[in-house]
């Protein structure tokens, strides 16, 4: 059974860090692109940042550039994500997502989904 788990998140107030994780099981993601999608309450899921299948590419939605980072260790089958600087409006449910490609662009639809971990940031 394909699994993506997500933990690491919580309530952090305004301007701190967290760092998510994603431990896949039940096959290999180390051939496929990765992600983190963010929904809040009252709105669409969003796509936050991806990475390519051997780390070598990133994207980011423009409102978490510089302040976010996305990273992967195949060995450990695991997605990471640094969040700093954290603003109340990053607060949402983070899940993460693969993709059966390759390229960082390729998460935008991704094929796996993880159940999410919340994170709540107070002002």
């Amino acid at each position: 059974q394909v699994q993506l788990v997500e933990s690491g998140g919580g309530l952090v107030e305004a301007g701190g860090s967290l760092r998510l994780s994603c431990l896949t099981s039940g096959r290999s993601f180390s051939r496929n692109a990765m992600g983190w999608f963010r929904q809040a309450p009252g709105k669409e899921r969003e796509f936050v940042a991806g990475i390519a299948w051997n780390g070598g590419d990133t994207w980011y939605r423009d409102s978490v550039k510089g302040r976010f980072t996305i990273s992967r260790t195949n060995a450990k089958n695991t997605v990471y994500l640094q969040m700093n600087a954290l603003k109340p409006e990053d607060t949402a449910v983070y899940y993460c997502a693969a993709a059966n490609a390759l390229r960082a662009v390729a998460v935008a639809a991704p094929d796996y989904w993880g159940q999410g971990t919340q994170v709540t940031v107070s002002s």
